[in-house]
């Protein structure tokens, strides 16, 4: 009989202790792994929304927050809109510290051909943007037309298709990679566009505005300040010279966002690392108990010429194969349920999730497969320490 093939033999001898070897590396692997790549998609959705940002101030209508959750709208794209003149890009033109401005618009769709939810709609100025084109340029780096759109990654509209949107059959020539968010049920177009929408929309019976017309209201107005200025006292100047207006540092957006992220992280931390000291502990009481079981097994097997070496060599095998088998089975079914998991963590917490990569994720994996065959291996080091240097004929004459 060969020496490699007694661990087999073994585990299939003790199908209950090997069951339950593979069941508790499995739940390592797979809180190691799932944790992981849930801090990692808040990470990466945290980044994605600050580069999507890309000003240091918003201008907002005085009492916006009041119709909408102006985090949720800004940085999440939950559907919402509202309007202010548009006298203000002209008052914010004569404040020093603006390096530049931008302003946009914001329009929900009632109803879309393509998906089940509202759309928002955002409207941006092709000459002056500086924070949507950016990272629009990424899928089209053209220059949009009238009824121009670029389509959110969760929107089934591909690029080459129409999108109706009250009743404009819109023309998708772009189609951003997925964000985590609900940008990904956006849609982006030039200000122009927007505002056909939003007469549009009157014809159909929707007014979004009262008695004022498109070319006279903007919805936010996007601000960079010049280098080295004090974002906080050019915030509070902005909001001494306008009426019927606001300006909100965006960092102070992303501030309540980030703190929820590390409330998060360190509670998936927590709950890693409680799983896996409960688990380590069993682990090690398996493999004592493992060893006071197989005492007279590993006596016979001295007496008939087996080293001590070989005998470490069968525990750590059985370790390798149970703890490889269960770290393997984990990391792939927490791979499979990720994906509807953390889009599910994202709804309910409303925080920007957006997985890694495919390399990023396989590297985790084998980082984790690895780290529970190192835990398995240490396990079973003890049982193996104990079972070479038993006192073999004292177990046999015990008859134990």
């Amino acid at each position: 009989m060969k020496i490699n093939s007694l661990p087999f033999i073994n585990l299939r001898r003790k199908p209950i202790r090997t069951s339950a070897l593979i069941v508790i590396a499995l739940v390592m692997s797979a809180a190691a792994f799932g944790g992981q790549i849930l801090i990692k998609s808040l990470q990466r959705g945290l980044d994605s929304l600050e580069q999507r940002l890309g000003a240091d101030i918003i201008v907002l209508p005085e009492g916006a927050e009041k119709k909408v959750d102006l985090q949720n709208l800004l940085l999440q794209g939950t559907p919402g809109y509202f309007y202010m003149d548009k006298s203000v890009t002209d008052k914010l033109t004569g404040i020093n510290g603006i390096e530049k401005l931008s302003a946009q618009y914001f329009l929900v769709s009632a109803n879309a051909e393509c998906c089940t939810v509202q759309v928002q709609i955002i409207g941006f100025d092709e000459e002056s943007d500086f924070t949507v084109k950016p990272w629009l340029k990424e899928v089209y780096d053209g220059r949009l037309q009238k009824n121009e759109i670029i389509v959110g990654a969760g929107l089934s509209t591909r690029v080459g298709h129409t999108l109706s949107l009250y009743g404009v059959e819109c023309r998708a020539v772009g189609k951003l990679e997925k964000t985590g968010t609900g940008l990904d049920t956006a849609v982006y177009a030039t200000n122009e566009t927007v505002k056909g929408l939003i007469n549009a929309s009157a014809k159909q019976g929707i007014a979004v505005l009262s008695k004022q017309s498109p070319e006279n209201v903007v919805s936010s107005v996007y601000i960079k300040a010049d280098k080295g200025a004090d974002i906080d006292e050019l915030t509070s100047k902005i909001n001494r010279a306008l009426d019927g207006a606001q300006a909100v540092r965006t960092r102070s957006m992303m501030t309540d966002t980030a703190k929820r992220l590390n409330v998060l992280s360190k509670s998936i931390t927590a709950l890693t690392a409680a799983v896996w000291v409960l688990a380590a502990v069993i682990m090690l009481t398996a493999f004592y108990n493992s060893a006071n079981e197989r005492k007279r097994e590993f006596a016979v097997l001295r007496t008939i010429g087996f080293s001590r070496n070989s005998l470490s060599r069968i525990v750590l095998l059985e370790s390798v194969i149970t703890a490889g088998a269960g770290a393997l089975a984990g990391v792939i079914l927490t791979g499979l349920l990720c994906f509807e998991f953390i889009s599910a963590i994202g709804k309910k917490t409303a925080m920007p999730l957006l997985m890694p990569s495919a390399g990023v994720t396989i590297v985790y994996g084998a980082a984790v497969i690895g780290i529970v065959l190192l835990a398995g291996a240490a396990a079973s080091a003890l049982s193996a320490y104990r079972l070479t240097h038993i006192d073999t004929g004292k177990i046999l004459r015990e008859g134990c």
